[in-house]
């Protein structure tokens, strides 16, 4: 399958972002790209005519090895031009402790060292105090473990998180 990353001319990707929570604690991504260190939902590209959900559930597995049961769109994040709409859904944590798939694309980039990848249980009360990616999802997601997530998908805009170097 041709994956919509590798085409030059799509100009405004469609990604996906896993939102699994478990106990006090948020499934993510903590990201080393080239120095630049952050956290991020579980996620990526929507590959050209997949549909949200099973790229969803492939990005799980790629990143996480994990399968989830329900799923619901609670946030859609504008991106801009550079991202592209992100599509956030609830999860339900089926069990399982997350690992790089080793045959994932993450796990080969990994292996190079200077761009890795590393799923893990991140505490829920740790999101404010990391540099996390984006904000704005960092926030919503907060806000909707606080006070329920939403029933019909809440549109979010786009703020810029403060990445450490």
């Amino acid at each position: 399958m041709v994956r919509s990353k590798d085409m030059a001319s799509v100009s405004h990707r469609k990604s996906v972002r896993a939102i699994v929570l478990h106990g006090d604690k948020m499934l993510v991504i903590k990201r080393n790209k080239f120095g630049s260190r952050y956290y991020m939902l579980v996620g990526g590209g929507v590959d050209l005519g997949e549909d949200l959900e099973t790229a969803l559930r492939r990005e799980l597995r790629e990143e996480t090895g994990l399968e989830v049961g329900s799923v619901r769109l609670v946030f859609v994040e504008d991106g801009g031009s550079l991202f592209g709409p992100q599509y956030a859904y609830l999860c339900e944590y089926t069990g399982g402790e997350p690992a790089l798939n080793p045959h994932s694309e993450e796990a080969k980039i990994s292996a190079l060292g200077q761009n890795t990848y590393e799923p893990l249980w991140l505490p829920v009360s740790e999101v404010p105090n990391v540099p996390f990616r984006s904000q704005s999802v960092a926030e919503a997601v907060l806000d909707g473990i606080k006070n329920g997530f939403p029933d019909v998908p809440r549109e979010l805009a786009w703020k810029p998180e403060n990445v450490q170097q």
